[in-house]
């Protein structure tokens, strides 16, 4: 089973439930659960890892002109095959074997869109070649990194085209940690990252050709152009098939529907093609749903799905998931919220028709499990679906995705090719074969009753029976894992700043909006004047004069300053200040007044940036009960901001902070926000304020010698310079947001 080379399969063509969707309308409908349909003259359903790498070399080997690839991650160690190859020298290595491609065929060009990944997915994957590390890519290999997408959301498609006239869709990347046969044997010495065994992997892929890869074609060329800015060139009509010949056909002559997920931005509004397709599935269902997916935590199609259960005569519903999730981000967000969803749909399963499994084999060490990866949903026999979107928020509206669909329409001899592939995915969980997967549905007349008799050997799928008790504050936290889409600078202004302006508004509103920011900043100077009033009075005219005057405090900074680990000192004042929330700004006037307004100022900002990145680093460390046991009450406001982009959120949040200064930081590296982002939005965030601070210091240090000494003239200058440094921050959030790159789409025109 899973092999690309299959043997011709006799389908008995049962009628089934099929007749009931004889004469119903397409449920494909360009433009709003899909971008196109196209007609494909071969579909293979490809199994696990072992099928659809030895599919993608053999075509691969087959082109002439072109091969694209759009991946999440690429890896150029990737082992390919492990059998000695053919005689050719072809290489295993993918690295070496796409240079090798180029090599002997001079007219081809492979273009690789990656993911341009956050500093915390980094420990698995391999440097960008550009740095002159390991690999190196042919010059007519040609990759790019796609950051487009909204901070903390990823380019997620996997796609392959070749020669614009085959191509693969589904859930596999070109990476390590994915070759896998459809044994899945628990000690399969194969199974190697370096020196490094990894779990078991159980992934699917599609693979089309005709009209269907020319779709595919047009989405992966939009997805280059919109993170490159280049046009990838048009490929000529060509004589040669890149189908390997020995690769089985699952159908012939089918249409093939592409539906896509792109984030909104604000040059263009968002597509959710894959929700509203996987919400039509749903709600069309007469008799059972199968579904295997890595994750399972959609709060919509959950709500969905709830709503089918609570029918007398909705229908079955059967989910396949992974028991565990790898790390620490994963099992403290999407395995909370899948724990959330599955209690949700067992409330609502009234008539004991939801069952949801995981693929076991014995001989596994603990907290190790099939790495289910796969991205499935068949409905009815009448509608399959394979593609790279996860039933997670992020893949309905925040992450770029891409599913194709096939729809049996009546059709017996499409609906016996879903059934049997159906089969077939149950009996490689089950150990068993398909046909005894057939007869024990035909027994026992559901999926689930044709699990639970199969069940049971060393290889299986087991119920999910307990789940852990989440409280609601570690849901809380762990939904901003999961977010369903971003938000865009005008709407997180709005929430810092309501009375700021926007574009809309007219004069005397954004007239009215500066001058409350003026009289903010204002009121806060004039706080400070207040203060250096006060203690002024103190120094001149208490008994305070006789044992501390200016020129003892001047003393002992200065003294401290001629001390070599004085500036040490400043510098790692500020991290444990962070922590116990004592006042920066004093630590920042100590320095101006020891070290003079220019050391001064560098320092603190300095020490503030240490900080920072010292609550960053904390953040990848900590266990996230101890993250969220430290920002308490806090911590659901700087979730709902760092929700939303990275950089720009830091930036606002350190200049209209809604968390102690600490808290965003271990928050911030909690969600995966770059490092990058976070270290120069707190730069920006922190800069009027440091800059006011260091100005006030110097004339503190004035006025402690003589009052008369304050330069008025300065410190409304400094008024002044901050208002209009707040106000051109603020502007240029709004520009960088302005030039966030569009999402590319295809020109193919729908059928």
């Amino acid at each position: 089973m899973g092999s690309s080379l299959q043997p011709t399969v006799t389908i008995d063509l049962d009628e089934g439930h099929t007749e009931e969707w004889v004469g119903r309308p397409s449920l494909f409908e360009p433009g709003r659960n899909c971008c196109t349909v196209a007609n494909a003259g071969r579909v293979a359903l490809l199994v696990d890892g072992e099928a659809y790498f030895r599919a993608f070399m053999d075509a691969a080997q087959r082109a002439t002109r072109s091969i694209v690839v759009l991946a999440w991650d690429y890896n150029s160690n990737a082992r390919l095959r492990f059998d000695e190859g053919p005689a050719n020298g072809t290489p295993n290595r993918l690295g070496d074997f796409l240079n090798w491609l180029v090599k002997r065929r001079r007219g081809l060009e492979i273009h690789i869109l990656d993911w341009d990944y956050p500093l915390v997915f980094g420990a698995d994957r391999e440097l960008p070649h550009s740095l002159g590390f390991g690999w190196k890519p042919h010059h007519r290999v040609h990759i790019a990194y796609d950051n487009t997408h909204p901070v903390s959301g990823s380019h997620h498609q996997k796609i392959v085209v070749i020669d614009d006239a085959m191509a693969f869709i589904g859930g596999f990347d070109l990476t390590e940690r994915r070759w896998d046969t459809c044994a899945h044997r628990p000690d399969d010495e194969r199974r190697m990252c370096g020196e490094t065994p990894y779990p078991p992997f159980h992934d699917l892929m599609m693979a089309v050709d005709g009209e269907a890869a020319q779709a595919l074609s047009g989405i992966a060329r939009a997805r280059w152009e919109a993170a490159t800015g280049r046009k990838l060139p048009p490929i000529p009509a060509l004589a040669g098939d890149p189908w390997p010949p020995h690769l089985h056909c699952d159908l012939t002559d089918v249409d093939v529907a592409f539906a896509r997920t792109l984030p909104e931005s604000t040059t263009r509004p968002g597509i959710h093609e894959v929700e509203a397709l996987y919400l039509d599935m749903i709600r069309a269902a007469k008799h059972r749903i199968y579904a295997e997916n890595q994750y399972f935590t959609a709060y919509g199609i959950g709500e969905a799905l709830a709503q089918r259960l609570a029918e007398p005569d909705g229908p079955e519903i059967v989910v396949v998931v992974r028991l565990f999730s790898h790390g620490w981000l994963e099992e403290h967000t999407m395995h909370v919220l899948r724990t959330r969803l599955i209690q949700r749909l067992r409330e609502a399963d009234r008539y004991g028709r939801f069952h949801i499994y995981y693929p076991h084999i014995d001989g596994l060490a603990e907290n190790i499990c099939i790495d289910l990866h796969s991205k499935l949903m068949i409905v009815d026999d009448e509608i399959l679906r394979i593609g790279s979107a996860n039933l997670c928020n992020r893949s309905m509206g925040f992450d770029s995705e891409c599913d194709a669909a096939i729809e049996a329409g009546g059709n017996r001899r499409v609906a016996a090719a879903m059934r049997h592939f159906r089969n077939r995915l149950l009996a490689e969980h089950l150990d068993a074969e398909p046909q005894e997967v057939e007869a024990a549905v035909q027994r026992n007349g559901t999926l689930h009753g044709a699990i639970d008799e199969l069940a049971g050997k060393c290889r299986t799928l087991k119920r999910i029976e307990q789940l852990p008790d989440w409280p609601q504050a570690v849901i809380e936290l762990a939904s901003v894992g999961d977010p369903s889409g971003p938000v865009l600078v005008d709407q997180l202004i709005e929430d810092f700043s309501p009375e700021l302006e926007h574009e809309e508004t007219d004069y005397r509103e954004r007239k009215a909006g500066r001058m409350a920011l003026v009289r903010r900043v204002a009121a806060k100077i004039g706080l400070f004047f207040l203060v250096v009033g006060a203690l002024t009075a103190l120094w001149r005219y208490t008994p305070l004069a006789e044992w501390v005057d200016g020129e003892v405090v001047t003393a002992w900074a200065r003294e401290f300053a001629n001390r070599w680990w004085a500036p040490l000192v400043i510098l790692l004042a500020y991290t444990p200040a962070c922590i116990v929330m004592f006042p920066r700004p004093l630590i920042t006037l100590a320095a101006v007044v020891a070290f003079g307004p220019y050391l001064g100022f560098a320092y603190g900002i300095s020490g503030i940036l240490l900080a920072a990145f010292l609550s960053y680093v904390a953040g990848l460390r900590l266990p996230r009960h101890r993250v969220h046991s430290l920002a308490g009450h806090s911590l659901h406001r700087v979730i709902d901001t760092l929700r939303r982009r990275g950089l720009i959120a830091v930036t606002a949040l350190r200049l209209v902070p809604l968390a102690p200064f600490a808290i965003e930081g271990l928050v911030a590296a909690a969600i995966g926000i770059r490092l990058w982002h976070f270290m120069f939005g707190t730069f920006l965030g922190m800069l009027p304020g440091t800059l006011a601070t260091t100005i006030f210091g110097d004339q503190l240090e004035a006025a402690l010698h003589d009052p008369e000494r304050i330069d008025y003239k300065l410190l409304a200058a400094a008024v002044l310079s901050v208002t209009l440094l707040t106000l051109a921050v603020r502007r240029w959030l709004v520009k960088q947001q302005k030039q966030h790159v569009p999402h590319g789409h295809t020109d193919h025109r729908a059928r």
